[in-house]
């Protein structure tokens, strides 16, 4: 039985080994579903190799989380280092069913514990977009086939003295998470950044909530 035990840990320390060892990972993301995908052997074959057999297996173990993670286990071409860094990118999406009451309730006063929770005017918010709409009304001077997003809401809502708030989570979590952590809240959408930081966004926000990185313990 021990020797078992033994040959499972050893086992185990070459996976993570192995792992640790793709420097382009971002470990903190990707650590933990990729050891259980490694524990697993589910990503045990070698696409560089021609062998990928266990490909299919491996992305539906790792999910949400395979363009991330893919190259921590050598299923992917490993990441440029110089490229857009993680904190430029994110993911948005909103929520199905948001409960703007429980939300304000969670962010009035003292933040909760592990969370951060910023106000800003929605005016700022919504700059990005507008500048967006800017630059297609140009595009579609040049080329009538281009169609503009909606902005109708924007247009005809008063952003006189409206404050959008957000929520980070200190710590940083996978996109599953951040969902699962802002529908709790009651929050009415959320922006995953690609370096693992969670922002939830309050019922007042009419974009996709700020565009900077706050999370306290998860900045890079």
């Amino acid at each position: 039985m021990q020797s078992s035990s033994s040959s499972s840990s050893s086992v185990l320390f070459l996976l993570l080994s192995s792992f640790s060892l793709a420097l382009a990972c971002n470990k903190a993301l990707c650590a933990s579903d990729v050891s259980k995908c490694l524990i697993q052997e589910l990503c045990q074959c070698q696409p560089s190799d021609g062998n990928c057999s266990c490909c299919k297996e491996c992305l539906m173990c790792l999910g949400s989380l395979w363009e991330e993670c893919c190259d921590c286990v050598g299923m992917c071409n490993p990441k440029n280092l110089s490229d857009t860094p993680a904190t430029a990118k994110s993911t948005v999406e909103e929520l199905q069913r948001p409960i703007p009451s429980l939300f304000r309730a969670l962010t009035d006063g003292d933040a909760p514990i592990n969370m951060m929770v910023v106000s800003f005017p929605v005016s700022e918010e919504l700059s990005y977009h507008q500048n967006l709409v800017s630059f297609l009304e140009t595009m579609e001077d040049a080329h009538h086939n281009v169609s503009l997003p909606g902005n109708s809401i924007h247009a005809s809502y008063d952003t006189q003295d409206k404050l959008c708030t957000v929520v980070y989570f200190d710590d940083c979590v996978s996109i599953r998470q951040c969902k699962q952590y802002c529908e709790s809240m009651g929050g009415s959408k959320y922006r995953w950044f690609h370096n693992a930081c969670c922002e939830c966004i309050g019922p007042e926000c009419l974009d996709y909530g700020s565009k900077a990185v706050k999370c306290m313990n998860c900045q890079y």
